[in-house]
């Protein structure tokens, strides 16, 4: 597995949940989710291809740390290969624990009508669509604002360099 890969996924990880969870800021906030919005919020999360994208967190946080270990020693990556697979088979089940968790997360920025109504909408064309699209929407607008940022940063450094240069600094 390409650690870069991992890495990788676990940003996108990231992001859905940041994505998930900022939907919730427009909603009214409960202060503890019922059983039904938790239950229609894992829903959702399901639908919006969530579960997949976190499928790659576990793994990816063990394959850090044996990367971390083999890098110190790399004698022990034949030992430490064997013990990174018995430990994703013996975190496998957390996966279930962290869904759960971020159900109950997103479920708490709604009430249990508005999670209905949010699942009804995933369930439209518009909304499919939105869960098929909405992900490569993100990656464009991250790669985007990255590039633009870097051009912005080139603006910053030579507009930097001249007020400097004003003050008789030579940067």
């Amino acid at each position: 597995m390409n650690v870069m890969k991992t890495v990788s996924g676990v940003t996108r990880a990231v992001v859905v949940v940041a994505a998930l969870l900022a939907l919730g800021g427009a909603g009214h906030a409960q202060q503890k989710p019922s059983a039904a919005a938790i239950e229609a919020a894992k829903e959702i999360i399901a639908l919006k291809g969530a579960a997949a994208m976190f499928s790659t967190l576990i793994p990816g946080v063990i394959e850090q740390g044996k990367s971390m270990f083999e890098q110190q020693n790399p004698a022990l990556g034949k030992d430490l290969s064997e013990v990174a697979a018995k430990l994703r088979v013996d975190y496998a089940p957390r996966l279930t624990q962290l869904m759960a968790e971020v159900a109950a997360l997103y479920a708490s920025h709604f009430t249990e009508t508005e999670i209905k109504e949010i699942l009804a909408f995933y369930k439209t064309p518009v909304g499919k669509k939105m869960i098929a699209e909405e992900p490569k929407a993100i990656d464009k607008s991250m790669t985007y604002a990255q590039d633009w940022a870097v051009k912005l940063s080139g603006e910053v450094a030579t507009k930097i360099r001249a007020e400097m240069k004003k003050k008789g600094h030579d940067i």
